[in-house]
């Protein structure tokens, strides 16, 4: 039962966003650019990074519905959404993207944890500035979307169905407009 009342059969943070619309616009913007709009990394390797770091940050909404944006632009496969939730550094993804998730792993535990290092891994294997950027962004914003969801106890509701539903529409049209129609 969420904490405040929200609109009911909304999940996740779209009863958030319905409930104070006017702070869930600079939040949709920034999840649209970051995910989806067009960028070195592909957009789903980006939703890659949504979910494993919402996976980290224990955010069942947030790792459902991002990584089934992630499967969707796999063609409804969830194998690499779900090696890279279980271990990054042993999924079938590119070690760009292996180093790329380690730098999100560390924003997740506290910024600072990056270190010189792992900027210098990343780059070994062609990361760009561009990307290492975004990365540590996408990680800090999911940081925030995901105890956004999770303090206001929202709705999170467990039918894959509609995650998949979720995912096909976020995948194909993004972030600006509800994924969700009450």
């Amino acid at each position: 039962m969420p904490h405040i009342a929200l609109p009911k059969g909304l999940p996740g943070i779209s009863s958030g966003f319905a409930f104070r619309p006017e702070t869930a616009a600079p939040m949709r913007e920034l999840a649209h650019i970051l995910l989806h709009e067009p960028g070195s990394l592909s957009p789903g390797e980006r939703e890659l990074i949504a979910t494993y770091v919402s996976s980290q940050n224990d955010c069942f909404f947030c790792q459902t519905s991002h990584g089934a944006a992630a499967a969707a632009h796999q063609a409804g496969d969830w194998t690499l959404v779900d090696q890279v939730r279980a271990d990054p550094q042993t999924a079938g993804v590119s070690d760009k993207l292996k180093s790329l998730l380690t730098i999100a792993g560390k924003v997740q535990q506290g910024g600072k944890h990056v270190t010189p290092d792992d900027i210098a891994h990343a780059r070994s294997f062609g990361a760009t500035d561009l990307e290492i950027h975004d990365t540590v962004l996408i990680a800090a914003a999911f940081c925030m979307y995901n105890r956004y969801v999770d303090g206001l106890a929202t709705w999170q509701p467990e039918d894959p169905n509609l995650y998949a539903a979720m995912g096909e529409r976020l995948a194909a049209h993004g972030y600006r407009t509800p994924s969700i129609k009450a």
